[in-house]
């Protein structure tokens, strides 16, 4: 695992249940801002359930992908009190 990577996943382990960041601030948090794509091809390789890669959206409010799938993404999030309307989060 790259140290970009491990970087990803340690900022996306701190996001609580109920929030969500975007792929751009993680990015920005990891101390890559211009990196947020880089972020989604990161996340989308992640198995591991501690890493709460759900809780990650795209800058302009829709959901994004999930690798189990965006139905099971806005699922989760609506579970853990994000506001969803379509796919889209609501602040």
């Amino acid at each position: 695992m790259s140290a970009f990577v491990e970087k990803v996943f340690a900022v996306v382990k701190k996001i609580p249940k109920g929030k969500v960041l975007t792929y751009a601030e993680v990015a920005r948090r990891a101390g890559h801002p211009q990196a947020g794509q880089a972020v989604g091809n990161a996340l989308h390789t992640n198995h591991d359930p501690r890493i709460p890669c759900h809780r990650v959206v795209r800058s302009d409010g829709f959901i994004g992908g999930y690798n189990r799938g965006a139905k099971m993404k806005r699922a989760i999030l609506k579970k853990e009190g994000v506001k969803i309307i379509g796919n889209r989060i609501r602040k």
